[in-house]
């Protein structure tokens, strides 16, 4: 009979191995496979427009100071890797102090716009004024009022990124169902309640749908910045080195900006996702 009693050890032991895998490492190895899938066809477009770049370059023999081929701008990006850094460091220092000054400023515009229909009245055309102007124009005055330093570029990013983010979030604050609402009401939820755990939760697709655009005009907005006044940046590289016909360089300035903005853009996706998790298909963003 001790012969046909299992004992503790083994049957243990046949549950661990019968035990299915790790759903969290399924679900990443699933996340990994779908993203590949995703950005697979982009890529391969990207390397069909260089490989025809690099061709008809060759082919029609374009001097290198009018039109650089990708090799050679990847050989500029390796060669001039320390000067880009230390520009792109700048760049992107004013990039991400001046995003950050966005989102505050655009969320409590937000947040007051839409409680306050006579605030709505007061501010929102001058948020929509605000971007009229034309920046290019605004700059100047901006280095002539602040002086040549961050903090003129800092601002030209604030005022060029704010509005989709206040446009955006003040749609998402009024999108929340109105009979979920009233049912607050009913309950003796207060307005800070209702604005917490209702109108908060629904403006957040919208409120990364702003922070997604604003994170391409985030770096946009530093180079013109640069442009107009810099005394470092990737923006100022190129003004500088334009004039002496270094091509390969503005091109791999260039090539950095897109891959900061990229950057950017990527983690304001990654970040949705996170917050995203809990709601209907968010993981489909």
């Amino acid at each position: 009979m001790s012969e046909r009693i299992a004992s503790p050890d083994a049957a243990s032991s046949d549950t661990s191995r019968s035990s299915p895998p790790d759903s969290s490492l399924m679900s990443k190895t699933r996340w990994m496979i779908r993203a590949t899938t995703q950005w697979t066809p982009a890529f391969a477009l990207a390397v069909f427009l260089f490989g025809v770049w690099e061709v008809l370059v060759r082919a029609m023999d374009i001097q290198r100071w009018l039109l650089p081929a990708p090799s050679g701008i990847g050989q500029e990006l390796w060669r001039s890797r320390s000067t880009l850094w230390d520009n792109a460091l700048v760049t992107g220092e004013e990039v991400l102090i001046g995003y950050g000054i966005a989102i505050l400023v655009g969320i409590a515009l937000a947040v007051a716009i839409s409680y306050s229909r006579l605030l709505e009245r007061a501010v929102y055309p001058f948020v929509i004024a605000s971007q009229t102007v034309p920046i290019i124009a605004l700059a100047p005055l901006l280095l002539v009022w602040v002086g040549p330093e961050q903090t003129s570029k800092i601002i030209i990013v604030a005022l060029i990124t704010f509005f989709p983010i206040v446009v955006n979030l003040v749609d998402g604050l009024r999108s929340a169902d109105r009979a979920s609402i009233d049912m607050f009401r009913t309950l003796g939820a207060s307005r800070w309640q209702i604005f917490l755990k209702l109108q908060a939760p629904s403006a957040l697709p919208f409120f990364f749908s702003g922070l997604k655009i604003s994170a391409v005009f985030a770096v946009i907005g530093a180079v013109i910045g640069e442009w107009v006044g810099g005394q470092a940046g990737l923006g100022w590289l190129m003004q500088v080195v334009r004039p002496l016909f270094k091509t390969e360089l503005v091109f791999a300035s260039i090539f950095v900006l897109s891959a900061m903005a990229i950057l950017l853009f990527v983690s304001i996706v990654l970040i949705e996702r996170w917050a995203l998790r809990h709601y209907p298909h968010g993981d489909q963003a």
